[in-house]
């Protein structure tokens, strides 16, 4: 999975009762999630924030106080340590101003440093981990009547996240997890030790959340997993049978729902990534022509010291069989430079690996150690100052081949997905940001709409590509075709969709229960 560090913010509508929690209470309480880390540590808030509306919390305002701050973390790296210590310490003259307000802590660095963030702020209320995200509505209730912070980490995930509810992000576009954990021993990833061992969902209990987002209006999923392609051999259902193949099956099944226009996946394991995969990639006409393939290095001594079970030779075989399916495919990755023990001519090879895979984009990262890591105590730490002046190098070569990439796709018509994210980029030109099919980022030229034609996030348009850049392209030809859709009328009523409880807790057993329906959540009409 890319480790990309950002800030969210989540947090929506009034829910209904909470089972053991005074609701009317809660009514009058605001929240606000502040999300760091990865695409899982995000769909996780959308579990948070649909806990809290059931529990009867309401959004706090844009740019007002609210009653309680949850923050959902990552431990992938440093700075994501010092930034969550950094607010907390801004909240606290705030919190000693306005008595009953509550700051909790959860995700992968609460899971992690469950003994110490009480010790380094103790004015938070509530710690909880990556395996008891359900618990955070009773914690908070149990730390107001007690008056004391409340502690709760559970060392193994008691039921998947997909049986809590739901407040999405978007009105267009999803995330349905099919797994947690994951099974890999990374010598420089702690997220097997804060988020356990691998635990794959139902097939039927996937695709009832997909259909359920998609009977809102959504028209875009993500299926999300520490390892994707591992889908299928640990099932947390033991009536499951294993299936080396499921993941491909699940993305063929994706192609038969009706209203899914697209459907991506990450992030995929080079050493498990099988042809079928690709084969139902290509045959499938909704799954889009991308892929995010972490190489992490170029070289076979240091991914072997990495304990990444493939070598050069096999990754790029994978990118050609890719790329003879899909011609066009967008490939991404992730790359870290500074590895312990990286000699200049380990590094050397990841630049050769990097100019034959020709990326349309890559996540790059200079090591830095975690503590419970066995990376971390790994002899000869490359010094920062040449971990920097390599990854410039890199940073400096596929920018390079990021634009060369864009610029010939200059001149080709493109069917964005309108997003939200970047907003009108220039007053002047009157631009607009969409998605193409492939995950390329498009700024394109709208024109002064007015009415039924203004184009929303949500809306599908088809456009001409006129300029590049290393991390967007132009389309200033105009709009070829709008296409107003259920997702665009969703955002303009600021209407986010909600998916309710989907599927068992693990190891229920499903002996003489009826197999899992596809869930309708919302009228028939797609009001949500």
């Amino acid at each position: 999975m890319s480790i990309e560090l950002s800030e969210r913010r989540g947090a929506l509508d009034v829910g209904s009762d909470a089972v053991g929690l005074d609701a009317t209470a809660a009514s009058s309480r605001s929240y606000q999630v502040r999300t760091y880390g990865c695409q899982m540590n995000v769909h996780d808030s959308e579990r948070i924030a649909g806990l809290l509306e059931d529990a009867g919390y309401v959004r706090a305002a844009d740019g007002s106080d609210a009653d309680l701050v949850v923050f959902n973390t990552c431990a992938i790296r440093e700075n994501a340590d010092n930034k969550l210590y950094g607010n907390l310490s801004h909240l606290a003259p705030a919190k000693s101003a306005r008595p009953g307000m509550q700051i909790a802590v959860g995700g992968c660095l609460a899971q992690k440093d469950k003994d110490s963030v009480l010790a380094k702020a103790p004015w938070v209320d509530v710690v909880f981990g990556t395996h008891n995200i359900g618990s955070l509505p009773t914690l908070l209730e149990r730390a107001r009547h007690n008056e004391s912070a409340q502690v709760e980490i559970l060392e193994t995930l008691d039921r998947f996240p997909s049986t809590l509810p739901a407040r999405r992000e978007s009105a267009y576009s999803g995330w349905v997890s099919v797994s947690v954990g994951c099974n890999n021993t990374c010598t420089f990833c702690i997220v097997p030790s804060l988020r356990g061992k691998e635990v794959d969902r139902r097939p039927g209990d996937v695709l009832a959340e997909v259909q359920a987002l998609v009977d809102q209006g959504v028209l875009e999923v993500t299926l999300l997993g520490q390892n994707v392609n591992a889908y299928g051999m640990s099932f947390g259902d033991p009536e499951q049978p294993r299936n080396r193949g499921a993941f491909a099956e699940l993305l063929r099944a994706c192609g038969g729902i009706d209203g899914l226009e697209r459907v991506r996946f990450t992030s995929p394991h080079p050493a498990e990534f099988t042809d079928d995969v690709i084969d139902a990639m290509a045959e499938t006409p909704n799954v889009c022509p991308q892929l995010h393939m972490p190489l992490q290095s170029g070289s076979d001594r240091v991914l072997k010291a990495m304990r990444r079970s493939y070598r050069q030779r096999k990754f790029l075989g994978i990118l050609d069989k890719v790329r003879a399916a899909m011609p066009h495919a967008a490939i991404t990755t992730d790359i870290i430079v500074g590895f312990p023990g990286e000699t200049e001519e380990d590094f050397q090879q990841t630049l050769d690996v990097v100019a034959a895979a020709r990326f349309s984009s890559a996540f790059t990262f200079q090591y830095s150690p975690r503590p419970g890591t066995p990376a971390a105590t790994m002899p000869d730490q490359v010094p920062p100052e040449v971990v920097g002046e390599r990854y410039k190098r890199l940073i400096a070569l596929q920018e390079q081949i990021c634009l060369t990439e864009n610029q010939e796709l200059v001149g080709t018509d493109v069917e964005l997905l309108v997003v939200a994210d970047e907003g009108r980029k220039s007053a002047h030109t009157q631009r607009l940001t969409g998605r193409a099919r492939d995950g390329r980022l498009v700024h394109f030229a709208a024109g002064d709409r007015r009415g039924h034609d203004v184009i929303r996030p949500g809306d599908v348009v088809t456009t001409r590509l006129t300029g590049a850049a290393p991390h967007h392209l132009i389309a200033d030809a105009g709009v070829g075709t709008h296409r107003r859709t259920r997702a665009g009328d969703a955002h303009e009523a600021s209407r986010m969709p909600t998916t309710a409880p989907i599927g068992v807790g693990l190891g229920m057993p499903t002996i003489g229960a009826a197999p899992a329906e596809p869930v309708t959540v919302g009228c028939a009409g797609g009001c949500g």
